[in-house]
């Protein structure tokens, strides 16, 4: 039963209830769409919303969007997300599943009709976007969330109590490493046929004009400066997510990056980007670095952290360091911490990252990567590129979105928009 029929129901029968402040009867379900609608993160999505009435699907590859029929076939199928939402007045809210380049002109569309919006990492496109959505979001009270899914797991939660416990003493130092990289260089020179399935101009979007290719749809547009961010955009939010939340991170003072020469079409194979935050509250200035490829902080190469393999955020503070992935955290050095008793657990289970957003759609209760916090997150990670593209330190003025001593960064910041893409 949707909202719609429970609350003409409960209407008729003379049957009182309890709505909260945002209108919604409490055993309601929501109508949902379902932006990108297959794939792994679609897919992933769709599931994790299944509780509420999926009224819509909408995806610019036919494959996929008869993947997610086969599966609802009662919900309405779209191509174009812009038709979409202006024909389903009683949508309450939508889930962004799409490539980067498609989060802020489908979000900020929707909640200029008051949709409440989940939508994948990072945020947005560029720095000007996310910033747009995350104020867009304030100004609407609408409840969001960023598909930063293991924020969710209790994990991070551990870690963080550890770290806002000081069992590591004041931080002033966080290393991310993450290995692997999208990257590209020259545009395929060859121009293969459009597949009969896929809506070519529609999966372009806002995006500069160019010939269908594979090594755009379906994986591979990560790759592209046009489409996405590499593999900082692509697993940045994820891992910093950790540092941001312990530490009360927002908006840096500098960010700067080295990698190889920048192509101004594709994403470099490694990279390594410093940003500098301010003191917060009673919290020291913090240095954060990523590393990304073949490159990895010297502690994890020179035995300090003992047979750990893998990926990281270490966190290195005055009394020692805490190293945690998705699933594991430890305090180092280990002999340091052997009688070390840990805080009591003062941040509660999630009930789930995408229940989490349900609820809120329907209570006004916080979400924990809502477009506030999230905004910021990924704010910062895309000026990550930026720095990259312009080779440059850039002395960040949060407040005015703009590099203070680098002009030649505004082209980065944001992107024109084709006709008809505008936010």
């Amino acid at each position: 039963m949707n909202r719609r029929q429970f609350l003409q129901r409960a209407g008729a029968a003379g049957v009182a209830f309890w709505t909260s402040a945002r209108g919604y009867a409490q055993n309601a379900k929501l109508n949902v769409a379902v932006i990108g609608a297959a794939g792994m993160r679609g897919a992933d999505n769709t599931q994790g919303v299944s509780s509420e009435t999926l009224l819509a699907f909408c995806d610019v590859d036919e494959k996929n969007l008869a993947r997610a029929l086969a599966k609802y076939p009662r919900a309405v199928p779209y191509h174009d997300f812009r038709i979409m939402l202006e024909k389903e007045k009683s949508l309450d809210a939508i889930v962004i599943s799409t490539p980067d380049h498609i989060h802020a002109p489908a979000g900020v569309m929707a909640m200029k009709l008051g949709k409440h919006v989940y939508s994948e990492k990072p945020l947005a496109h560029s720095v000007f976007e996310a910033r747009t959505l995350a104020k867009l979001a304030a100004e609407r009270k609408l409840a969001t969330q960023l598909g930063t899914q293991i924020h969710a797991g209790s994990n991070y939660r551990r870690a963080v109590e550890l770290i806002q416990a000081g069992a590591v003493g004041p931080v002033e130092e966080v290393h991310v490493w993450v290995g692997g990289a999208w990257t590209a260089g020259d545009l395929p020179k060859d121009q293969p046929p459009c597949p009969p399935h896929l809506h070519w101009d529609l999966w372009l979007g806002p995006a500069a004009e160019r010939p269908y290719h594979p090594e755009y749809h379906p994986v591979n547009w990560r790759k592209w400066w046009n489409f996405g961010g590499g593999h900082l955009a692509d697993m940045g939010c994820h891992w910093i997510d950790l540092a941001f939340w312990a530490l009360k991170l927002r908006h840096p003072l500098t960010v700067e990056a080295q990698g190889p020469p920048a192509h101004p079409e594709g994403a470099p194979p490694w990279l390594v980007v410093t940003w500098t935050f301010p003191a917060r509250e009673s919290l020291p200035p913090v240095t954060l670095k990523w590393y990304h490829g073949d490159r990895k902080p010297p502690h994890a190469t020179d035995g300090r952290l003992g047979d750990w393999k893998g990926n990281g955020v270490l966190f290195v503070g005055k009394k020692g360091m805490l190293l945690a992935d998705y699933g594991n955290h430890r305090l180092l050095p280990a002999e340091d911490f052997k009688d070390y008793a840990r805080p009591p657990k003062s941040i509660p289970e999630s009930i789930g990252h995408h229940a989490e957003w349900v609820k809120a759609c329907k209570d006004g209760s916080p979400t924990t990567c809502n477009f506030d916090y999230s905004g910021a997150l990924s704010e910062a990670v895309l000026l990550g590129n930026v720095a990259y593209r312009t080779g440059k330190k850039l002395e960040w003025d949060a407040q005015a979105l703009k590099a203070k001593n680098g002009p030649e960064a505004d082209r980065f910041l944001r992107r024109e928009y084709r006709k008809g893409w505008a936010l």
